[in-house]
């Protein structure tokens, strides 16, 4: 997730600064996969860590942060287009997106001792280690 956020800030500000068109549609391009592989491993983390029964109320308040809040958003980035131009908005906007990377990258250890008993009790990690462990195993060749 973090270099996913990372994807997304470096393709915005590069976007910001570009005045070539072919080279503003990568930019545009490798933010929205920067966007959508954030957007889908904060979606796949959040769907397993919650129980059933709570899965509804989470993915309505991840829908409410994701979709309710952009028109905020958008009504801020207007406000500061118009004030100090949209390329200086899009660098803006990039450069917090950095900030909001390292603080996820600093808080991510913690996170992790979160939710590695929960993924343990549903099963996943277990899995995962064997799997490991048999595709890695040592063995003697047989001898010639």
């Amino acid at each position: 997730m973090v270099i996913a956020t990372l994807l997304f800030s470096a393709a915005v500000i590069g976007f910001s600064f570009s005045t070539v068109l072919w080279l503003s549609m990568i930019f545009i391009f490798l933010a929205g996969m920067g966007m959508m592989l954030q957007t889908a491993s904060s979606n796949t983390i959040l769907q397993t860590i919650v129980s059933d029964e709570m899965r509804g109320r989470i993915m309505s308040l991840y829908i409410m942060a994701f979709i309710g809040m952009a028109p905020f958003g958008s009504l801020l980035a207007g406000f500061l287009a118009s004030r100090i131009d949209a390329q200086n908005t899009l660098r803006i906007g990039g450069f917090c997106c950095v900030a909001g990377a390292a603080l996820f990258a600093l808080k991510l250890p913690a996170l992790r001792n979160i939710i590695r008993p929960i993924y343990v009790q549903k099963g996943f990690i277990e899995e995962v280690t064997q799997g490991i462990e048999s595709a890695t195993e040592l063995t003697i060749p047989p001898e010639d």
